[in-house]
């Protein structure tokens, strides 16, 4: 659990950049979790899905209420998300993915979750999710895929494509360089 919110921290060190080698001691972590809502909101659901992990009773239920309640975010507590989430601005997002990978990007009001049945969005390594978009149903986001804000993602988008449009379409890609490096930098487009 611990590992995992330093990584989300170190997400905040530089804000949105990706800072693995990073060292990060506890009065970093302090101060990251007295200045930023969203690195207080992650604390807590890391704790959260670490007591679930337990099979600690009430607790878990009580952190997502508290969460959703103090920061407007609507987490699944225990949901598989790996370390260095960004979530820029928590309030009136909702995410509910069936897995989510390292070092993703959620700018705000983002909605991750169910379409028409029950099935859940898995998203991939570095991907970049814009203000405003959902990401709804079973479907999957490949390593380093950018979502346009407002963009509503319905089907698959392959890793290191960009989305853009309602319904979203594929309108380009990162360059090969780029996409195996894991960066995440402006993507790149090529024509159609």
């Amino acid at each position: 659990m611990f590992d995992l919110f330093k990584q989300d921290a170190r997400r905040w060190i530089k804000l949105g950049q990706v800072n693995e080698e990073a060292e990060v001691s506890v009065g970093m972590l302090l101060k990251l979790y007295y200045r930023h809502m969203p690195v207080r909101a992650m604390a807590w659901f890391r704790l959260g899905s670490w007591l679930k992990a337990k099979r600690a009773p009430f607790f878990p239920g009580y952190i997502q209420r508290r969460i959703y309640r103090r920061y407007g975010l609507e987490i699944l507590i225990g949901a598989d998300i790996g370390g260095g989430l960004y979530i820029a601005h928590p309030v009136g997002t909702v995410v509910s993915p069936r897995r989510i990978g390292r070092n993703c990007s959620i700018i705000a009001a983002v909605t991750i979750g169910m379409r028409n049945e029950w099935e859940f969005p898995v998203i991939g390594d570095d991907v970049f999710i814009g203000a405003g978009a959902r990401v709804l149903g079973g479907i999957k986001l490949g390593d380093g895929a950018v979502i346009g804000a407002n963009a509503v993602v319905i089907t698959d988008v392959p890793a290191g494509a960009t989305a853009v449009g309602i319904p979203a379409r594929v309108r380009g890609s990162r360059g090969q360089a780029e996409h195996a490096q894991g960066r995440a930098a402006e993507p790149m487009l090529t024509a159609d």
